[in-house]
C-alpha cells in the first residue's frame, strides 16, 4: 500500500461519529516522503470545508514559518492531524475519536518514515510524544522515540491567540532548522 491507496481507503472512514457532520476527510497534504512531518490535533472549519490540513489563517501563519525556514508543503514535508474529521465546535478530540483515527496516523507515520516529528500544540504533543508533557515549558525540546525525533510546538491558533508567543514559537522553528540539517539528508 502507498500514501494515495490508505488515503482513497481513508476517505470512507466511519470509526467514529464525528464522520457524521464532516463535509470532508482531512487526511494529509505534503510530499509522500517527507522527512519531515508535522502532525495537528484536528481540522477546523476551513480545513472540513476544503479538506486540507491548515488552510485558515492559522494555516496561513504556520505556512510563514515554514517558508521562512525553507520548507514548503508542496516541496519537502507533510502535514497531518489526529483526527482526520472536525470536531464540532473546534474542541479537542474526544479519547475514543483520536483512537479511531490514531490507526490511519500510524500508517501514514509507517509510510512516509519521516526522520522528524513535530507535534502542532498540546493536544498532538500529549497523544504523540508524553501525556504529561507541558508544552509551555518544552516546546522546541527534542526527544527520541521510536527511531525518531520529535519535538512540540506552539499551535498556530494559539499564536493568534497570544501573539506575544510567536517569538518562542519561531524559535522552536529555528531550532527545527538545526535538527533537520543534522539528521535529513533531502529536506534541504
Amino acid at each position: 500500500m502507498d500514501i494515495s491507496e490508505l488515503q482513497t481507503d481513508c476517505l470512507q472512514c466511519r470509526r467514529c461519529p464525528l464522520c457524521a457532520e464532516r463535509r470532508h476527510v482531512v487526511f494529509g497534504q505534503g510530499v509522500p516522503n517527507a522527512e519531515v512531518l508535522f502532525i495537528g490535533e484536528g481540522p477546523g472549519a476551513q480545513e472540513d470545508e476544503q479538506g486540507l490540513p491548515f488552510v485558515g489563517r492559522s494555516g496561513q501563519l504556520l505556512d510563514r514559518y515554514l517558508y521562512a525556514i525553507d520548507l514548503d508543503r508542496s516541496k519537502n514535508i507533510y502535514i497531518a492531524n489526529i483526527v482526520k474529521c472536525r470536531p464540532p465546535q473546534n474542541r479537542d478530540p474526544l479519547p475514543e475519536e483520536s483512537s479511531a483515527c490514531m490507526p490511519w496516523l500510524e500508517e501514514q507515520i509507517r509510510l512516509i518514515d519521516p526522520k522528524i516529528i513535530v507535534c502542532l500544540g498540546r493536544v498532538a504533543a500529549k497523544q504523540m510524544m508524553d501525556p504529561d508533557i507541558s508544552i509551555m515549558r518544552q516546546h522546541g525540546e527534542f526527544i527520541q522515540k521510536d527511531g525518531r525525533w520529535y519535538m512540540a510546538t506552539l499551535h498556530p491558533a494559539a499564536l493568534l491567540r497570544n501573539p506575544a508567543a510567536k517569538p518562542d514559537a519561531f524559535g522552536d522553528f529555528v531550532a527545527l532548522r538545526q535538527k533537520i540539517r543534522e539528521v535529513c539528508r533531502h529536506t534541504y
